[in-house]
């Protein structure tokens, strides 16, 4: 770094604030790159696997190619994504082989009804089944035919006969549209709170032992105790009481540090749902200036309020992973605290930071609906819009400011543990613009200085409206449903389950009318 860098950094630390800093959004953005790349070399090895193959199915076309093999591209002779699937289900071994796979086939016909009869021979050949046949005219191309084939086959004679047509002379084109679980176009996700026991993927930058630049890359004796900190939570399971951890002399004057400044800022400038959960932790002795809490404890006191509970994380969880978790009202926290030499800020979030940031507000039921709402719409949801919800998520639950009588105050968990950047935002050098997901989800955020634009929310009920409606525009082709009684995510995709929530529905609505009945009804004392 240069001396301009430098003295910038130092400028930073000395308002509470670090020059570089994780976010939830950069993490989406590396997530989204690792899995494009990761894709890519699943579907190389998958395609070469499927050239290398021993299964050598002879299909007698009489049509020979149209084009020579060096001018075939990749298209043509690789293999789709939903292809990939199906190849990597055939390895599992010879009874995934021998699997009865339901598919649909797309095909364009370049002689019409007589290149479909070839087909179907084809077909008959590979011991398949057909179970629904459309045809029509092309649009573009006179004389040729487009066909939707449905048909039940064995996996390993389907993917043959798949890349046979591709190298026939018979089709113009091909498609595989997958049915049943070889359609890459329906994600897997967490359906109940034990199944995050799955979704503990680590994003490793910023970790002491990697980033030089980190406050505890030189102190072996804080690497090692992050490391048995990490170990204690990744030994964690669903329905474990959260582990016991005696915090040292250090890390608990670093929490007093943190905790007094946060105390003193605490009440002019946090919102009133803040302020009102923060005075009944301290009335309860959960919040006091010795120690550091216990998870459990804090999670214990949340559940009470909101049903929101805590899990321990070994460090930085990926975005998806990490917002799967707030939809089963579970916040998932590391629980090491930052290095001492620098209390009043961590280049990635501990459990100060999350401890005094977050969890007050969890035990708000209106802003733990609001966090859960988050989490729900990230299930199933595309990488691109896993960004824009965590650029959502930047903007209001790390750095949210809210209008209360008539001022602006502070919700979000990095402006109440950051009072260098809690300054800033809350003076005239930044602009203020009113919460709006759709423009807020794609606004550009900054991680190496304070932030230029804040967005201020009317209230919590209001952003929580405004983020319904958008929410709603999604892409994702179902529609999800957090049932409390069993802690279950459910896919109303069904006459039957939608049914039942409208009996629920109607019970609930019955003891509100009863409800409002008795309290209009005249006393009878």
């Amino acid at each position: 770094q240069n001396d301009s860098c430098l003295k910038c950094s130092f400028s930073f630390f000395q308002n509470g604030y670090p020059a570089r800093r994780r976010s939830l959004v950069d993490d989406a953005r590396f997530e989204t790159l690792v899995v494009k790349q990761t894709k890519q070399t699943v579907l190389d090895e998958a395609r070469q696997r499927a050239n290398d193959s021993s299964i050598d199915h002879e299909i007698d076309f009489d049509d020979k190619p149209t084009q020579k093999p060096d001018e075939q591209n990749d298209d043509d002779n690789g293999l789709t994504e939903e292809e990939v699937v199906l190849a990597n289900a055939i390895a599992d071994g010879p009874e995934a082989e021998r699997a009865i796979q339901r598919a649909a086939l797309i095909l364009r016909l370049r002689e019409g009804m007589n290149s479909l009869s070839r087909v179907l021979k084809t077909i008959d050949k590979y011991q398949g089944v057909v179970v629904h046949l459309e045809t029509r005219p092309n649009q573009k191309e006179n004389g040729q035919l487009d066909a939707l084939v449905k048909i039940d086959m064995a996996r390993a004679n389907l993917l043959q006969l798949i890349k046979g047509l591709r190298q026939s002379g018979t089709l113009e084109h091909i498609t595989l549209i997958g049915e049943d679980n070889i359609s890459a176009k329906n994600p897997w996700f967490p359906r109940h709170a034990s199944e995050l026991d799955n979704c503990n993927h680590l994003m490793t930058k910023f970790e002491p032992d990697l980033d030089m630049d980190h406050p505890g890359f030189s102190d072996k004796e804080y690497r090692e105790r992050r490391k048995q900190i990490a170990e204690i939570a990744f030994a964690y399971k669903f329905g474990d009481p959260v582990p016991y951890i005696k915090y040292t002399e250090t890390e608990n004057k670093t929490w007093n540090a943190v905790f007094t400044t946060v105390l003193d800022l605490m009440p002019k400038h946090a919102c009133v749902e803040y302020r009102r959960v923060f005075r009944v932790l301290q009335e309860e002795g959960i919040f006091t200036p010795n120690g550091v809490p216990q998870l459990e404890d804090m999670s214990n006191f949340m559940k009470k309020y909101t049903g929101f509970t805590l899990r321990p994380a070994a460090g930085l969880l990926t975005a998806r992973d990490f917002l799967a978790s707030l939809a089963f009202r579970i916040f998932q926290s590391t629980q090491y605290v930052r290095h001492t030499k620098s209390p009043f800020h961590t280049p990635e979030p501990d459990c100060i930071h999350e401890i005094l940031g977050h969890m007050p507000l969890l035990a708000d039921p209106s802003f733990a609906q609001f966090s859960q709402e988050i989490g729900l719409a990230s299930l199933g949801a595309s990488d691109e819009e896993i960004e824009k919800l965590s650029t959502i998520y930047w903007f209001t639950v790390e750095f949210g400011l809210c209008k209360e009588a008539g001022e602006i105050k502070v919700y979000g968990a990095g402006l109440l543990s950051s009072y260098g950047e809690l300054f800033h935002a809350l003076s005239e050098k930044p602009e203020h613009r009113p919460f709006d997901p759709a423009s807020t989800a794609v606004q550009p955020y900054q991680d190496q200085e304070y932030q230029p634009v804040y967005y201020v929310a009317d209230s919590i009920d209001d952003m929580k409206d405004k983020f319904r409606r958008w929410v709603s525009q999604m892409s994702r082709p179902f529609e999800l449903r957090f049932n409390p009684h069993t802690g279950r995510v459910e896919v109303l995709d069904s006459v039957d389950k939608l049914e039942s929530l409208v009996h629920q529905l109607n019970t609930e609505v019955l003891h509100l009318s009863n409800a409002i009945n008795k309290m209009k009804a005249p006393s009878l004392l």
